[in-house]
């Protein structure tokens, strides 16, 4: 009881203190509405010349908090008049509510006839030869930010299933269907060229948790970019291949003249935008824009309007709205940034008075402005802008090129930072009383009121955590979870179900050591060769390097790196019902910097293709229920020893392997009818000899089962992406993940005569992989590889080329360089082969001409394989098929095989990008 008094008591003297808090400020607040009465949400409120700024709330009010003193103030909304007032503000808090007026847009003396171009064509090349140099003008700035985002869920899929989990996350999370999720953050951004920006939290609040610091990531679109959230820009180099343009007409404030643009996606879907761009006559920099797209059906509002800020036109108000649903769930968010700037740099180089000539319409002025390619080369920026006003929309876009790459060298020359990709670098700090602030200090900070729903929402919060304070029993249980989060998640008590997936136990609090028990049934399979089989079960000890440093990486993403050195040791299992035989396996590695030696030896069971072409989980699937076992493998006694050297992001890669091998061929089992659990008339199980024309002695007999035999043979294979985006900072050099051409070749060679090998073999393969993009959300990728045996006068069936084939209607993994109806083996070459692969990605052809399928995120992918060999007869396969994207990861087709450029047979697939390691060999 004492307790209860206690806490009203302390409860009343807060209710007292933050009343006191909130003495009315000095400043000025109001309503922004319509003529119809109805309030503009999200209304940028501007202090001429000075930083300070705001925005309204979707209720339409707005706070300004000013010292007393004398201020023009300025009021902002798309699409209506821009609203100026000076206000003389004393020691209250003032009213003022305006009445926006729509915006009256003037054609002046336009006309467009049948044969004549829009003047929007004119408008918009001039602003995007000039979207480049208006994104590097600014050099560096300091902006306040205040960041607002709301997001309510509207439907949950199978709510029923857990209701009383819902009441429970209600009571201790604040979460509720229906009930705004809100996250407000007060910051101070730095930004320098070309993309680096720092925030310090000043101040952040949630409606989901108080104890819970969720600073947002500034968020910065600038449509001076070619794509903006994944869609091309209007003012992109490739817009007019995407869009058509529309002169509404113009007004003219404040000494300006605007130019209001509709922007109709030439195919409406992903990857375009819809809506309206504002554009200032002249200056042809963006005064404000209304855009709209969807991703995976769900929509995207972008807002900015734009304000003067030291000549250059900056966006002060962004906001984000985003609706929709997936796999049952339905949502809508706000994400709301007003942004006062401050420090503002500007690029000296970049003058904003220099004039912008269309070449198509003004074509003799265009003519007599124009540079040569060598004058733009022989002349820096600052050269050329000093020297003339006026130049060419193409000789301005070249320009601008010119001036990256001379910048680059420079940069290059000097040793300082470069950054090939220009990806954004985020940092952010948060201050330590960033989530302790008070209701008072929020209401002084806050640059948007909040609306009835989110006080409703915050004031739940409040009353869970006074509850909550009165609860020993949570704050030592919150204290426990603060205090080590790693036991619960990965020290976890050993269980029952552990003895069948795994478990892996820390050895000791503090140690690097780690045993890693491996449980049999992530490798549960079955086939005719073994019948039942658990493979993989064992166990491992590991050491991890002593301690770990964390470096940003490429794209501004953390990386830990560890300084210390690792290694495992273990052993594993593979035991087979069906011959009642168990093989053990020892395996250890040794990795140090980018290195990695690995030791295997023991009896093993393998495929044929080392390269696994069939996933043991779907080769199950098919000998109990379809009576069709694709596996073909044998038996070996070995020991292998195999080393890697690789750069980040595949930028250079080389491997050495030697492989000493006692081989033996294996038989079906006598007894395969357990494994028959559907008994198919027409089918039965195939022998374990794989089929191959090769070493068919004709078409009716099959090939001989391979000859037991000893093998030692050693490989080596490297790749190589030579021209991959980078990025230099502080004199180390990192690669990014991207799509630029890798270069590969391979070596095998058969050791003869040495421990007794039989092999004699020298194997040599060429290779190259591609993939680049052909327009939005459409792509082009290939592979093309030849290799030949140097000599072959002793090798085995194990040491074939062997090729990625399919037999079954579902597959895992590379879309790319995967046959589709190749049967596993039967092409398998100890002489010469070409093979290529080409697989074209679509937003829009047959289907997908169909907005709803492009919303959607389909895509229509067209397949090309094609392989020779001495015996495939110029095998190929063309196939059309329906990517279905993100909300379901697969792939429907249907594939037609040649041979000797005939048809041959017609098969359905359907596939999955996703690579699956459950129950791999």
């Amino acid at each position: 009881m004492l307790k209860q008094y206690l806490l009203t008591f302390c409860l009343v003297i807060a209710t007292s203190l933050t009343a006191l808090a909130q003495a009315p400020a000095s400043g000025v607040k109001g309503v922004i509405k319509t003529k119809k009465g109805e309030p503009l949400p999200f209304a940028a409120i501007i202090v001429k010349g000075t930083s300070f700024s705001t925005i309204s709330n979707e209720e339409g009010r707005y706070q300004l908090d000013l010292k007393p003193g004398y201020y023009e103030v300025i009021f902002q909304y798309l699409g209506y008049k821009t609203g100026q007032k000076g206000f003389t503000v004393e020691d209250k808090m003032q009213t003022f509510d305006l009445t926006m007026e729509e915006q009256a847009l003037n054609l002046g003396e336009v006309r467009i006839g049948a044969r004549d171009e829009d003047p929007a064509y004119t408008i918009m090349r001039s602003a995007i030869a000039k979207s480049r140099y208006h994104f590097l003008q600014v050099d560096s700035y300091t902006a306040k930010v205040y960041s607002k985002s709301s997001f309510v869920i509207m439907d949950l899929p199978l709510e029923f299933l857990y209701k009383k989990e819902m009441k429970e996350m209600e009571k201790e999370t604040n979460f509720k269907k229906g009930v705004p999720m809100l996250n407000e953050t007060v910051s101070e951004v730095t930004f320098r060229q070309p993309s680096v920006y720092k925030q310090r939290v000043i101040a952040t609040r949630s409606s989901m948790d108080k104890n819970i610091a969720d600073p947002n990531m500034y968020l910065l679109a600038s449509f001076y970019q070619p794509e903006v959230v994944k869609a091309v820009s209007p003012l992109s180099p490739r817009a007019f291949a995407y869009y058509k343009f529309e002169y509404l007409g113009a007004f003219r404030e404040n000494g300006i003249e605007v130019n209001k643009i509709k922007v109709t996606p030439r195919n409406w879907g992903e990857g375009v935008y819809r809506g309206t761009i504002q554009i200032i006559e002249g200056e042809w920099s963006i005064y404000s824009l209304d855009l709209q797209t969807v991703n995976t059906g769900f929509r995207l509002d972008i807002k900015q309007v734009y304000s003067p800020v030291q000549g250059v036109w900056m966006p002060v108000n962004q906001q984000f709205h985003v609706a929709g649903g997936i796999y049952g769930f339905k949502g809508k968010g706000d994400f709301v940034i007003s942004q006062s700037f401050t420090n503002v740099k500007v690029n000296p180089t970049f003058k904003p008075d220099i004039v912008v000539v269309d070449d198509k319409k003004y074509a003799d002025e265009a003519k007599k402005v124009r540079l040569t390619g060598r004058e733009i080369k022989a002349q820096n920026m600052e050269q050329l802008v000093s020297k003339q006003k006026a130049f060419s929309a193409k000789n301005l876009r070249k320009m601008m090129k010119e001036y990256e790459k001379q910048e680059l060298k420079e940069k290059e020359k000097k040793g300082e930072d470069v950054d090939l990709k220009m990806s954004r670098e985020d940092s952010t700090q948060v201050d330590s009383m960033a989530t302790k602030r008070s209701m008072a200090f929020w209401d002084s900070l806050r640059a948007v009121p909040l609306t009835a729903a989110e006080v409703k929402s915050y004031t739940r919060l409040d009353s869970l955590v006074i509850v909550n304070a009165g609860s020993e029993k949570q704050r030592d249980s919150l204290k426990a979870s603060k205090g080590d989060t790693l036991k619960s998640k990965k020290g976890r008590q050993f269980g029952f179900g552990d003895l069948l997936t795994g478990h892996n136990f820390r050895l000791g609090k503090e140690s690097s050591y780690r045993l890693d028990y491996v449980g049999p049934l992530p490798g549960v399979q079955v086939n005719t060769v073994e019948g039942l089989v658990l493979n993989g079960a064992g166990l491992k000890l590991r050491h991890s390097g002593t301690r770990a440093d964390v470096k940003a990486g490429a794209g501004g993403k953390s990386e830990v790196v560890g300084s210390g050195r690792e290694w495992s040791l273990g052993g594993l299992t593979r035991y087979s019902f069906g011959r009642n035989k168990l093989l053990v396996t020892g395996v250890g590695d040794y990795s140090w910097a980018r290195n990695t030696l690995s030791v295997s030896g023991g009896r093993g069971i393998t495929q044929f293709n080392s390269e696994n072409p069939m996933h043991p989980l779907l080769n199950t699937f098919t000998t109990l229920f379809l009576e069709q076992n694709f596996i073909k493998e044998y038996q070996k006694d070995f020991l292998r020893i195999d080393f890697k050297n690789s750069r980040e992001n595949e930028h250079f890669e080389i491997k050495a392997s030697v492989e000493y091998a006692d081989r033996t061929a294996l038989p079906n089992l006598e007894r395969t009818s357990p494994y028959r659990w559907i008994d198919w008339k027409r089918r039965e199980y195939t022998s374990n000899i794989p089929y191959n024309v090769e070493t068919e002695a004709d078409a009716k007999t099959l090939s001989p089962p391979m000859r037991p035999h000893q093998a030692l043979t050693v490989g080596i294979a490297a790749s190589y992406k030579p021209w991959q985006k980078y990025r230099t900072r502080g004199g180390k050099t990192s690669y990014y993940d991207d799509d630029s051409p890798k270069l590969s070749v391979n070596y095998r060679k058969g050791v003869h005569g040495v421990f007794g090998s039989d092999v004699d073999f020298d194997f040599v393969q060429i290779g190259i992989q591609h993939g680049f993009d052909i327009g939005i959300r459409s792509r082009l990728r290939y592979k093309l590889a030849a290799g030949t045996f140097l000599n072959a006068d002793s090798l085995q069936f194990p040491d074939f080329q062997h090729f990625a084939g399919n037999r079954f209607f579902f597959q895992f993994g590379d879309p790319v360089g995967t046959f589709r109806m190749l049967d596993y083996y039967k092409y398998s070459t100890s002489s010469t082969f070409f093979e290529a692969h080409v697989l074209t990605e679509l937003r829009q052809f047959l289907l997908t001409q169909i907005p709803w399928f492009r919303i959607l995120g389909v895509k229509e992918n067209f397949l090309l394989h094609y392989l020779a060999t001495p015996d495939s007869n110029n095998y190929a396969e063309l196939g059309y098929g329906l990517d279905i994207g993100i909300r379901f990861p697969l792939r429907v087709e249907v594939v037609n095989s040649f041979e000797g450029f005939k048809y041959k047979s017609t098969a359905f697939r359907i596939g999955t990008t996703m690579n699956i390691s459950w129950g791999r060999n």
